[in-house]
C-alpha cells in the first residue's frame, strides 16, 4: 500500500510540474553532496552510529519570474545507512550478528518549494540565498548483505536546507531530512525498525 501510494505521488508531482513549467523558468544542475546518514530505530534496543554516504545526479530548478518561488525537482542516486552494533543482544549474537554497517542505495526524487531571494537591487547577480523544503521519494535499488533486516521497497522522507547562489551558476546548501516512513526491520522482532535521518552539503552547478 506504501508503495502505491509513493507511485502516485511521484505522477501527480510530474503532471504538476509539466502543467507549471509554461510559466516559469527551467534550468537544470549536476549536483553532488557528501552526507552523514544514520537510522533512527523505535527503541535504543542496540547502539547506532552515524556513517558517511553520498549523493550525485541531477537538479532542476522552476522558478516563477518575479515570485521569488519556483519548485526544486531532480533525479539522484543516495547512499544512506548506519552502523548497528547487533553484537549487543544475544538474540542476534547468537546467530553471528556484531557491529553491521548497514548501507543502503535509494534512487531519490526530490520535490521541494523553494524561495529565493531575487530582488537585492542587482546583488542577486553575485549572491542570492535560497531556503527549500520538502518531499523526497526514495525507491529502494540495492542493500547490503546483512540479513538481520527486512527491506521496505522505498520510504517517503521530508527536507529542510537553505544555501547560497554564486554568480548565477554555483549553488552551495546545507541539507537536513527526515524519514516519514521505515526503512527497514528486524527479522527476528518485526516491531522493531527504523527511519532514515542524513545531513548533507550540497554543491550544485547549473548549465
Amino acid at each position: 500500500m506504501k508503495r502505491q501510494i509513493v507511485k502516485l505521488l511521484i505522477i501527480v508531482s510530474i503532471a504538476i510540474a509539466g502543467s507549471l513549467s509554461a510559466a516559469a523558468q527551467f534550468r537544470y544542475a549536476a549536483t553532488v553532496a557528501p552526507e552523514f546518514t544514520n537510522l533512527k530505530f523505535k527503541q535504543d534496543l542496540v547502539d547506532v552510529s552515524q556513517t558517511f554516504g553520498y549523493q550525485l545526479g541531477v537538479q532542476g530548478e522552476m522558478m516563477f519570474p518575479g515570485l521569488g518561488f519556483g519548485l526544486d525537482l531532480g533525479l539522484m542516486y543516495n547512499q544512506l545507512g548506519a552502523k548497528v552494533n547487533l553484537g549487543q543482544r544475544k538474540v542476534w549474537a547468537s546467530q553471528g550478528f556484531g557491529d553491521e554497517h548497514v548501507r543502503l542505495h535509494y534512487l531519490q526524487i526530490p520535490l521541494h518549494l523553494r524561495f529565493k531571494w531575487t530582488r537585492l537591487n542587482g546583488l542577486e547577480d553575485v549572491i542570492a540565498p535560497f531556503v527549500y523544503g520538502g518531499p523526497d521519494f526514495n525507491i529502494l535499488v540495492g542493500h547490503g548483505k546483512c540479513d538481520a533486516f527486512e527491506y521496505a521497497g522505498g520510504d517517503l522522507s521530508v527536507s529542510v536546507g537553505g544555501g547560497v547562489e554564486l554568480f548565477k551558476r554555483w549553488q552551495v546548501s546545507f541539507n537536513y531530512s527526515w524519514g516519514m516512513t521505515y526503512a527497514l526491520k528486524t527479522k527476528l522482532l518485526d516491531n522493531y525498525s527504523a527511519r532514515n535521518r542524513s545531513m548533507a552539503v550540497r554543491l550544485a552547478y547549473f548549465f
